[in-house]
């Protein structure tokens, strides 16, 4: 909530008795600092945003590092339009993209960017709050340095928020090869799960699943190619079933506990992130 420092004076309030209350009302606050020592030196709000920037960069900049890796050639689950890759005209916060020697090189520049920003922004914060840890009570002259950081990072998020949105509203996903890049081993866990569904305790399945990918291994077979005789030799509770657990559609739809990967739960996601917006 928003408190009005208006009519504490310098420091010690004023004898005027002026109507603290009435003022807070007509310009929108939720309220006055009640004390006017407080009042004059409260820069919480600037930590507090400088936190908030922060915070969201650290998520930004997780994201951009994911898209990053999916972007490269090794995956190549994703690709980034033309105007937030390599395209020097690109302007972020007040600066220019142009990130290569080499022309045909498509980089990844507004994500490096993000990631990036969020350096600057938690050391606007750490340096604005190593300011204010050593001032005594009431105005002191080093607050004035709360303005550069402040409207810098104000500047710095915007962006931020602005490149993020443009990037993922214009990303080109590539579904075919997240699929050709799935491996049975991804699936051990379910086959763990398929053993605790036949009443075998998960402390014993989590074990026998390494087993039989070490099996698969020593094999030079994936974990699928694997006979049901070679289950069963691991544990007698494998059945013709097995088979079934080698589907990765299947895995992901089992998730159905919410929050799950599951699509009903996915699009139960969405909307819910849609009414919060």
């Amino acid at each position: 909530m928003n408190l009005l420092p208006l009519g504490s004076g310098a420091l010690a309030g004023n004898p005027f008795n002026v109507d603290r209350e009435f003022l807070a009302n007509e310009l929108g606050f939720g309220g006055i600092i009640e004390n006017s020592l407080v009042a004059v030196s409260d820069r919480d709000f600037v930590t507090e945003f400088l936190f908030w920037s922060s915070l969201t960069s650290q998520h930004l900049s997780r994201l951009a590092e994911d898209l990053i890796i999916y972007g490269t050639a090794e995956f190549g689950f994703v690709t980034l339009a033309d105007a937030y890759s390599y395209i020097s005209n690109l302007t972020f916060a007040n600066g220019r993209t142009g990130s290569s020697l080499m022309p045909q090189k498509k980089n990844s520049d507004s994500l490096e960017l993000l990631r990036g920003k969020s350096g600057r922004l938690f050391g606007h914060l750490a340096g604005f709050m190593m300011t204010v840890k050593g001032l005594p009570s009431t105005y002191n002259k080093d607050l004035q340095e709360s303005q550069e950081p402040l409207f810098d990072a104000m500047a710095q998020i915007n962006a931020c928020l602005q490149i993020t949105t443009g990037v993922m509203s214009t990303l080109t996903i590539h579904p075919e090869k997240m699929r050709k890049a799935l491996g049975a081993e991804m699936l051990a866990t379910d086959l763990a799960d398929y053993l605790v569904r036949k009443g075998v305790p998960f402390r014993e399945t989590h074990h026998i699943s390494g087993q039989a990918v070490s099996l698969a291994e020593k094999k030079g077979c994936g974990i699928d190619e694997l006979t049901v005789e070679d289950f069963r030799e691991l544990s007698g509770s494998f059945e013709e079933d097995i088979r079934k657990v080698f589907d990765f559609e299947a895995s992901v739809e089992a998730r159905i506990a919410r929050g799950g990967t599951a699509k009903k739960c996915v699009l139960d996601q969405i909307e819910k992130l849609k009414r919060s917006l």
